[in-house]
């Protein structure tokens, strides 16, 4: 429809700046004028015969940013376009890897989009320009095919058998089953030309460095190969392209960001609700369906989702059927339809999460309501640029919710027009995801170590390093190069973070309904929650994390629930630190702990609590990175003398700074969480500590601590600037505290930041000290590597010590299996001694003079004998000796590689002396009356468990062979696990 028409979006917008409801609700109205395209020939064009068959389909120019990424391709380079949705980025990949295919028959592409639907719907596109761009018929291999999770195991073995010139997946199967089995993919990674990644401003936070080691990891399986691949990168609009992109890659890209496309009329409406957002959200999607507008509506949680959805449906009549919610959480097959409804016209509007925020096509549509900013300039242009796509006017309306950031932009949006996107943080050195990398890097290729991946990589040899301590890598006996663990440990972790994912099942019918993260379903699917789906009212009836199941059934309260939680946190590490505004604002390694502890009952039409519910769920910690704020001692004075409630102030410039933080750097408020200590024993005072939502951390963190001053001077004008009293959501309040918002004193906050940033705390530092004292930081703490012991080598050895083993009477089919190991009984036990350096065997009528030599030891050492020989010594006798110091060497293995090795392999390799018999021997032997071969067959075991455990204290490890086939060293650190034992 065009303007001229009544019913147009000219027609709509008119209607609401002059209605006298939603006309004085409206804060902004800007015209974003048409753009007329800006096109350029480029230095080397395509041949002739191809420019032909562009021009037949409808392509007679490319814009100015089209040709310069050409260009650039051209001549080798990898480039980076962060250009407005709707720009014509498609075709700069598209047409450079046709005509590569083309001229240079077995040239293959590689794909990358992070959802499904993305790949699909590329996929067509690609079909579609290949069949025009050719008179050749498809063979019967697909010039472009897709591989990820939904493609058959046969398909799956033609495509690797063939691949085809595209390859399009996703970064999972990338990681999954790619990069492990590279040798079925050969002759795609030899003569690999491109690899193409859409959408990258995606990868950010978890997933970004996770795709950043996939990507190197990918790049050393094509250079195995001898294919080095130029890398396609695209994005939206972005604060740091190059730096995003370099980060993922490690590669310096050509950034290309200023656009040739064309853009029509876009009215920008920012409306302030004096009602709720969702309801008036509700009206205008109404208004705009019924007047055949196609239009999207944004928003910013699954629940909300629904809620529209819900209250839209009942309004529309006969076009009710019309209108769906898409989000994740629906099952793939709900969402492929509603895609494809949207896109032919079946469907006239949708409302969405961030789900349909990428380039999926959907059709053309004429609005787009955003319900509550989107958190991001970035997302919010994003979203913005999903409507107006074929030459019509187009219309967006940002409907302030009542958190802080909406109200920011809605009392100054011409700082949104004015202000830059943000940046998109990303850690590589993550070293819980780097660790994970190098483990399947070192999979999929023995790691070498002159290698550019570990010499050209900050930080990676510490990392291996201490993979290696912890037997996740072993070296080669020549300690030239790392060999994995495990086989496969791709399957171990997720890229996305999302850990395991429960399914929503539904009581009465059985059906599973949806899924939801664990994570997640701690706080808002617990038993008693409310939860809303296909907009369905839901009641958890129960929560089972052991079985991955969420139990539910319908219901209609005249409630919703929230959550509480409890949180600690401790400092691991104190990795920098500045001084500003009078307080030291640290960056380093935290340690977060919350539980969950219960939840109230909130009414729907008052928003006031009716009830308070006790819950009982396992805590959540993690290990992360984070910032905080030491303040004086002298800050707490000033309130309270001023009467001002200082937990309270603090309390609220917490949540103040994780608002304001979206508004600096590319995230949620959703990724970062926040704790406030009136006082914090490691700080020695008051702290208030911002952190990464995410195990490890996410660099979030790290940005902010160089952002520091800006955020705290956006924090105080947001306070300062907010008309409530005592303070609000669109300044103090968090919909996700886990105390409800209490203490929270909004006059407190105003006066400690107003000290903050006029510099009237910094007068005090020279006599309170409070700040300055950090206390037990980098201390160890349970589960964290202890320091080295003072001593190494045998000098770590006490002055006694014994290394022992036994035979038994019975063995496991004797006495019902391994589980009975307390009634097999003792054949022969045998003992060295250290200070006799000799030998002593006991018979089993002498098992009381075993035991008694044992524990007269200050160390006993063994191969299995806390899980076998003590608990057949117990079994006989009834004396235990499991609080002895005892070194088991089998149990020290099996902690480093996550699995059990036989003293015959290891002494083959390592001493290169095999054992002389087996326990199968040693019961015949028994039953046969034999008993000296047991004796000698025992001594010898002991020998090599000696030998073993002596050149371990010397060289730091042991050698075995693994399934590979390789020489390979277990690491083990006796020195240090011998002052552990001799400590107790």
């Amino acid at each position: 429809m065009s303007d001229h028409q009544p019913d147009g979006i000219g027609a709509y917008v008119e209607s609401l700046v002059n209605s006298p409801t939603y006309g004085p609700q409206l804060v902004c109205h800007r015209v974003l004028p048409a753009v007329p395209r800006a096109t350029a020939v480029p230095a080397r064009p395509f041949p002739e015969h191809f420019n032909s068959r562009l021009r037949a389909i409808g392509i007679d120019a490319f814009y100015t940013h089209q040709a310069a990424a050409f260009d650039a391709l051209g001549e080798g380079r990898d480039i980076i376009v962060a250009t407005p949705t709707a720009s014509g980025k498609s075709l700069i990949y598209h047409l450079p890897v046709l005509h590569s295919c083309t001229v240079e028959s077995g040239n293959h592409a590689l794909y990358l989009f992070p959802l499904k639907a993305l790949a699909q719907d590329q996929r067509n596109g690609l079909a579609a320009l290949q069949a025009a761009m050719s008179d050749e018929p498809e063979g019967t291999t697909p010039y472009a095919a897709i591989y990820d999770g939904d493609t058959s195991s046969a398909q799956r073995g033609r495509l690797r058998r063939q691949p085809p010139p595209v390859l399009i997946t996703n970064p999972d199967m990338l990681h999954l089953s790619l990069l492990p089995y590279h040798d079925s993919w050969s002759s795609f990674f030899k003569r690999l030309r491109f690899v193409i990644i859409d959408e990258i401003h995606v990868y950010r936070g978890l997933f970004g460095s996770h795709m950043a080691w996939v990507l190197r990891r990918l790049q050393r399986i094509a250079a195995h190969y001898g294919s080095t691949p130029q890398f396609i990168m695209l994005s939206a609009t972005i604060g740091n392209p190059g730096q995003l992109a370099e980060k993922l890659t490690g590669r310096t890209p050509l950034v290309i960001e200023r656009s040739g496309a064309p853009a029509e009329t876009k009215h920008m409406l920012f409306l302030n609700p004096w009602d709720s957002g969702a309801h008036v959200a509700t009206k205008l999607l109404e208004t705009a369906l019924k007047r055949g507008l196609r239009t999207i509506v944004y928003s910013k949680s699954r629940k909300m989702t629904e809620l529209i959805t819900l209250w839209t449906k009942p309004r529309l009549g006969p076009l009710a059927d019309k209108l769906s919610s898409y989000r994740a959480g629906f099952l793939p097959e709900d969402r492929r339809e509603i895609e494809r409804d949207l896109a032919n016209g079946t469907l006239l509007g949708v409302i969405s999460t961030s789900a349909l925020e990428l380039g999926i096509d959907i059709g053309d549509l004429d609005l787009c309501i955003l319900v509550g900013y989107p958190g991001s300039v970035m997302a919010t242009w994003q979203r913005s640029g999903r409507v107006g796509r074929a030459g019509r006017s187009s219309a967006v309306i940002l409907i302030g919710g009542e958190d802080a950031l909406d109200q920011y932009f809605m009392r100054h949006p011409d700082d949104f027009f004015n202000r830059p996107p943000e940046q998109a943080a990303l850690d590589p050195g993550n070293s819980r995801i780097s660790r994970q990398h190098l483990h399947c890097a070192a999979a999929e290729l023995p790691l070498q170590v002159d290698e550019p991946l570990l010499a050209g990589t900050p930080g990676v040899r510490g990392e291996i390093q201490a993979l290696v301590e912890r037997g996740v890598l072993l070296q080669d006996e020549a300690g030239s190069s790392y060999h994995p663990s495990r086989k496969y440990p791709q399957r171990l972790f997720d890229l996305r973070g999302g850990g395991v994912k429960l399914s929503i099942i539904h009581r009465r019918t059985g059906e599973i309904i949806g899924e939801i993260d664990a994570s997640r379903a701690l706080r808002e699917a617990h038993t008693g929650a409310i939860y809303l789906h296909l907009s369905k009212t839901l009641e958890i009836i129960d929560l089972n994390l052991a079985a991955q199941e969420v139990l539910v059934d319908d219901c209609k309260p005249t409630y919703y629930t929230r959550s509480m939680a409890h949180k600690q946190t401790e400092i691991i590490a104190r990795s920098a630190h500045k001084d500003l505004f009078g307080l030291t604002i640290c960056l380093g390694s935290l340690k977060v702990t919350e539980t969950i502890t219960g939840y109230q009952k909130i009414n729907q039409f008052t928003n006031k609590p009716i009830a308070t519910m006790a819950l009982d769920l396992p805590e959540q910690v993690i290990e992360t990175e984070g910032i905080w704020l030491n303040l004086p001692e002298a800050s707490r004075r000033l309130l309270e003398d001023e009467q001002l409630h200082f937990m309270g102030a603090i309390h609220a410039v917490e949540h103040a700074m994780i608002a304001m933080f979206p508004l600096l750097i590319l995230c949620d408020r959703n990724d970062i969480g926040g704790i406030s200590c009136p006082y914090h024993e490691q700080t020695g005072g008051p702290s208030i500590f911002i952190y990464d939502g995410y195990q490890g951390g996410a660099g979030l963190a790290a940005q902010a601590f160089e952002l520091i001053e800006e955020l705290l001077v956006q924090t105080t004008a947001t306070i300062d600037s907010c008309p409530c009293e005592s303070g609000c959501p669109s300044c103090v309040h968090s919909p996700r505290c886990g105390s409800g918002n209490r203490p929270i004193d909004k006059r407190a906050a105003q006066r400690l930041l107003q000290a903050v940033v006029t510099g009237a705390l910094a007068s005090s530092r020279s006599t309170d000290s409070a700040d300055e004292k950090v206390v037990g930081i980098g201390a160890p703490s349970p589960g964290r590597p202890t320091a080295p012991p003072a001593v190494s080598g045998r000098a770590a050895l006490p002055d006694h010590w014994v290394v022992f083993d036994l035979e038994t009477k019975r063995g496991a089919d004797d006495v019902g299996g391994w589980g009975a190991v307390e009634k097999m009984g003792m054949s022969v036990g045998v003992v060295y001694d250290s200070q006799l350096d000799g030998f002593a065997a006991y018979l089993e009528d002498e098992i009381n003079q075993l035991i008694d030599h044992l524990a007269g030891a200050d160390l006993v050492v063994g191969f299995n004998i806390i899980r076998f020989d003590y608990r057949v010594l117990a079994g006989a006798t009834g004396r235990h000796l499991f609080a002895r110091p005892s070194f088991d060497l089998l149990k020290e293995i099996e902690e480093r590689l996550g699995y059990r090795l036989s003293l015959n392999r290891l002494a083959e390799q390592t001493l290169g002396q095999p054992k002389s018999a087996d326990g199968l021997q040693a019961l015949r032997w028994y039953r046969e009356g034999r008993i000296q071969q047991i004796v000698e067959y025992c001594r010898r075991d002991v020998q090599l468990t000696r030998d073993l455990f002596l050149f371990a204290l010397d060289q730091g490890y042991l050698l075995f062979t693994n399934k590979a086939g390789a020489t390979v060293r277990v690491p083990l650190s006796c020195d240090t696990v011998l002052a552990r034992l001799l400590s107790r």
